[in-house]
């Protein structure tokens, strides 16, 4: 079912037109769709509580978000709701939905509310719903009995209040408080200001990295090949073979092709492992990632 194209004022009004279901017409529809997967049932069911989802999709507003996206949001969760609702339970499908319909509506809040994550855990979630209401409340309290709150002990009492921990009150108060700012932004009101993204630090490896890692891997190139020489052809072949492919080659599949069995070539390719080894140990160096 989707409600796309649709204005809120559209979906609004057909909500309103729409039947009101009965107890009994409502388990009917429910058993309907649970039970034979009645997608005629399922859109009576959706429709009659339209209104529903709308009502508190406009709860919402405060945080921003456009009315239509906010409907379009709880019909998604109203949807959900028809979805895994089971009669059998003895509970108004309007009772069940509006969880589902609440849920729903925040996760597009906090995904919207900022280009940054403003939070996933369910502290996070009652916190950006609650503290600024918790907050205004206490303040409120505290003013009426000639108190001033400092800041560090409206957090504690937020914390305590809300059933979160003091760090997490910490973390929203400062997702809250800003606001998303281009990193193309200039620093200054000057035009030739420095736009913040040069003042990143790149996490890229920088030039003396790179000039490091060229002349390692140039001497790890040439030991290798020093290592390889000391070395017979069959023991060079499995080794080119199992450790410098792209997709190194099964020990069966080279048993095939040498005419030898798996195992022997798993001892040849040993044998020659330690060969190299020797050789890499005389020139000072370790490969133990490629040798194994």
């Amino acid at each position: 079912m989707a409600f796309e194209g649709f204005s809120d004022q559209t979906l609004s009004r057909t909500a309103m037109k729409a039947e009101l279901l009965d107890a009994e017409t409502e388990l009917k529809l429910a058993y309907a769709w649970r039970d034979d997967r009645c997608e005629e049932s399922l859109h009576r069911l959706i429709h009659a509580y339209m209104r529903l989802a709308i009502s508190m999709a406009s709860k919402f507003k405060r945080y921003g978000a456009p009315m239509n996206d906010l409907i379009q949001e709880a019909s998604v969760g109203l949807m959900k709701a028809a979805d895994k609702f089971d009669p059998d339970r003895g509970v108004r499908f309007s009772t069940y939905a509006v969880w589902w319909i609440k849920a729903s509506i925040q996760d597009y809040v906090m995904r919207n509310w900022s280009m940054v994550r403003t939070g996933s855990t369910s502290s996070q979630k009652s916190l950006f719903f609650n503290m600024r209401r918790v907050q205004a409340r206490l303040e409120r309290e505290a003013s009426a009995e000639g108190r001033t709150l400092e800041r560090h002990t409206m957090r504690e009492m937020i914390a305590k209040e809300v059933g979160v921990p003091l760090h997490d009150v910490e973390m929203m108060e400062g997702r809250l408080s800003g606001s998303d700012f281009s990193l193309n932004a200039t620093q200054s009101a000057e035009d030739e200001g420095r736009e913040w993204i040069d003042a990143l630090e790149d996490a890229g490896p920088q030039a003396a990295e790179h000039v490091e890692n060229h002349h390692d891997n140039d001497t790890l190139r040439q030991w290798l090949l020093h290592a390889l020489t000391n070395l017979n052809d069959r023991e060079q072949f499995i080794v080119r073979e199992r450790k410098l492919r792209d997709e190194p080659r099964t020990l069966e599949s080279l048993g095939t092709e040498l005419g030898l069995s798996k195992e022997r070539v798993r001892q040849l390719e040993a044998a020659a492992f330690s060969k190299m080894r020797k050789a890499l140990e005389s020139q000072g160096g370790e490969v133990h990632s490629f040798l194994g």
